[in-house]
């Protein structure tokens, strides 16, 4: 399943880790996604929904 927020459509972000001796490797940052019951076209269903979205309120519970 993909790392993705359901609302806003947000996926991780790529960049580097760096270590005291400067040596780069890859890394991610995941998006903080929440399993919600919402409702969707007037049904309740279970979505995927970041942390943002839920506490701006793009989300109705239901």
């Amino acid at each position: 399943m993909a790392q993705q927020c359901d609302i806003c459509g947000k996926k991780p972000q790529a960049g580097n880790r760096i270590s005291h001796a400067h040596n780069v490797t890859k890394r991610r940052w995941n998006v903080n996604l929440r399993p919600v019951h919402a409702k969707v076209n007037g049904q309740g269903k279970r979505i995927r929904v970041c942390a943002s979205c839920l506490r701006s309120g793009k989300v109705a519970k239901a």
